[in-house]
């Protein structure tokens, strides 16, 4: 029997699929894209309208030959990449490639790579659709024109390898706008009065809130440490009465299962990936993991996705799975996710959920990496959790009256814990620690706690953040949030500081001009705007060609412009006080591939240059050297001596200038959002103390 050829984009996907297809099926990888825009001209003619130049990508000879003879032989070619505007790209360059007739229904896609899923998709091939593969030719040759046209400007004026695009540049931006923010922020001190009451000895506490005129309650803002002397001096001329207590219930529901960028943004919360981890890792347990005893299989559904819908199957297997497990009171009966605020999502595909309930993270933890068992477990309890029931708090207000002032005091405590058995969220409610008061009852003045405080200026963006703030905008697509960051990294537009991106002198630069010559560029609406439009291609049709030629019309203007009116921008390297042995000049930061570096500023005449180091303030404990800030070869942070590499001495962990009091070796620190954890740096022994974190006021 002739043998059917399966064409998907990775080594990996065509493993697991081959397994469920059986020996009819020959599958075979492209190894992601095989034709593409040339990287060494524009690649796209403009006069003939915005026709794109493919060319097949350098070193995917060899696969296409493979590819041409294994289509030559089969009786049919399936094309299986995944199922989005890429993929159905992909499969359009296969087709045109393998001289595969568009008439033909030879593409197939699914939603996760189970055998029941391929098997399906299989018996339901279609044709390629057009509108998909144009919506991916549209965006490529916009990013392209705006990268491929402003970029050089970039080099000549600014610095070479630096680039431009649609989203890189309004994140950048963005991330400028709020270092401004922060930087001009004036600080407005305020106050708070909290007061300590007892009834029977059973003590509680409760906030000042403001003042009662007639029926009204007026919130009263404390200003200055006057204003709270002028209520304490007050409150102690009256009794303090009980004059409302409310009892009630109040539900939390469950969170919705994970799109990509709730994903990512969840991921860098709780486990610390930064997006481009998750987005590999999700990747390989979307293509399929070898379980022990049952083989390769996809454990979760396609990773790429902005709906929270859910299949009707995969509701009712979960609400069965969670009334076996944890109980009838548990289940939701079956709960389907809405649309959500975001008006731009496409809602193409189910939500991230895993591809069987029944595989708890715990039943294949042996399977899985660690890093994967991370993010498979915040899937799973995701997905288990929403279709979960709500969790039920009892909650308790008070109201109590001091003449014309009111102090309030509230509290709950979780009765049902519903969905929150699996999924663990923090709560910000204060536990109910009321004793059992009355209306009209007097309480007790114990204590006054009066405190200061400042206004502080907005945070800097962190992964999470600045993901969430790109799609609440509109700009860019989940997708795109991992290559974006990835970007601004490393053109060295920013750098991370504290897990947050604070821009470089040379993001802000670049940016500055771009607002100035490319103000479209860089605008948040105007992005936004354009992502919708290159949205309807899809959905409705829509020429891509003509979106493209009127954005060109006035790009082209602002380009001609720009041309003649930038002139070369300077950036002085940053002088330090480290003197050039060979020399004896002051050394300067310099900016290079892998980093800043130490350079003399007599080059060439004197070619001294040597890696920037930051000491710790504390000395080896082996040799006496200085203790350094290092970096290992993938990039991570670690200690070492100055005299490496004579003197070996490592740690993870940043040293302290302290001593064990058990064997005397020295001490490090690590702080996490926990607290410190302060330890021994002798391998061989086990002191270990950990200090939460303090709240700062």
């Amino acid at each position: 029997m002739a043998k059917s050829l399966v064409i998907v984009e990775s080594p990996a996907k065509a493993k697991t699929i081959g397994k469920f297809l059986g020996r009819n099926y020959k599958v075979k990888a492209s190894v992601g894209h095989i034709r593409d825009l040339p990287k060494s001209k524009l690649g796209i003619d403009i006069e003939n309208n915005f026709e794109p130049q493919y060319i097949t990508i350098r070193g995917k000879g060899p696969v296409l030959s493979e590819l041409r003879k294994e289509a030559q032989k089969a009786d049919k070619v399936f094309l299986a990449t995944d199922p989005d505007r890429e993929g159905e790209a992909i499969s359009w360059h296969l087709a045109h490639i393998l001289k595969l007739k568009e008439s033909d229904k030879n593409r197939i896609e699914f939603n996760e790579i189970t055998k029941s899923a391929i098997s399906k998709a299989i018996k339901k091939p279609r044709q390629i659709d057009k509108n998909l593969v144009d919506a991916q030719q549209a965006r490529r040759i916009l990013d392209r024109l705006v990268g491929y046209k402003i970029s050089p400007l970039l080099w000549r004026n600014i610095r070479r390898g630096l680039s431009a695009g649609r989203v890189q540049s309004v994140a950048t931006k963005l991330i400028c706008d709020r270092e401004t923010e922060i930087e001009n922020f004036k600080p407005e001190e305020y106050w708070t009065l909290d007061v300590i009451f007892s009834k029977e000895d059973n003590q509680f506490e409760a906030s000042f809130y403001g003042k009662k005129e007639g029926n009204k309650e007026n919130k009263i803002k404390l200003n200055n440490n006057e204003q709270v002397d002028e209520v304490i001096s007050k409150i102690k001329e009256n009794d303090f009465v009980v004059y409302e207590v409310k009892r009630g219930n109040k539900k939390r529901n469950p969170y919705p299962p994970y799109t990509t960028s709730s994903l990512q943004q969840d991921a860098s919360k709780r486990i610390g990936f930064t997006t481009k981890k998750t987005m590999r890792i999700a990747q390989q347990l979307y293509e399929g993991i070898d379980i022990k005893g049952e083989g390769t299989v996809g454990l979760i559904t396609y990773i790429r996705t902005d709906s929270v819908r859910l299949s009707s199957e995969a509701i009712d297997s979960t609400n069965e799975f969670i009334m076996n497990k944890f109980g009838k009171e548990y289940t939701s009966g079956g709960r389907q996710y809405k649309k959500g605020k975001n008006k731009s999502a496409q809602d193409a595909h189910e939500a991230i959920r895993p591809t069987s309930v029944i595989k708890t993270p715990e039943s294949i933890k042996d399977s899985l990496s660690r890093d994967q068992y991370k993010l498979y477990s915040l899937i799973w309890k995701r997905f288990v959790a929403s279709q979960m029931k709500e969790a039920l708090y009892e909650t308790l207000s008070v109201k109590i009256n001091s003449g014309d002032f009111i102090f309030k005091s509230s509290g709950s405590k979780i009765i049902f814990d519903g969905f929150m058995k699996v999924y663990n969220i923090s709560n910000n409610d204060k536990d109910i620690k009321i004793p059992d008061v009355n209306k009209g009852e007097i309480v007790k003045l114990i204590d006054s706690k009066p405190q200061q405080h400042f206004t502080q200026p907005p945070a800097r963006y962190s992964e999470a953040s600045l993901v969430k703030t790109l799609e609440e905008l509109g700009i860019g697509r989940p997708s795109t949030y991992a290559p974006t960051i990835s970007t601004i990294l490393s053109r060295g537009y920013v750098i991370i500081e504290n897990k947050s991106f604070k821009p470089t002198e040379l993001g802000i630069i670049v940016t500055e001009l771009l607002k100035k010559y490319f103000r479209n560029i860089v605008n948040e609406e105007f992005t936004a705007d354009m992502e919708e439009k290159l949205d309807k291609i899809e959905d409705s049709n829509v020429d891509w060609k003509n979106i493209i030629r009127d954005f060109y019309e006035d790009f082209s203007k602002v380009l001609e412009v720009a041309e003649k009116e930038i002139s070369k921008i300077e950036i002085k390297d940053e002088e330090t006080d480290v003197i050039c042995e060979k020399c004896g000049r002051n050394m300067v930061i310099k900016h290079g591939r892998y980093g800043k570096f130490l350079a003399c500023p007599g080059y060439p005449e004197c070619k001294n240059a040597k890696p920037i180091t930051q000491e710790v303030g504390v000395k080896c404990p082996d040799c006496g050297g200085d203790i350094i800030e290092r970096r290992s070869k993938k990039g991570r942070k670690f200690f070492g001596c100055s005299n490496y590499p004579e003197c070996k001495f490592v740690s993870w962990d940043k040293p302290i200038d302290e001593k064990c009091p058990e064997c005397n070796s020295l001490l490090s620190e690590k702080t996490t959002k926990q607290g410190t954890t302060i330890k021994c740096t002798n391998s061989e022994c086990k002191y270990k103390i950990k200090k939460e974190k303090q709240i700062k006021e």
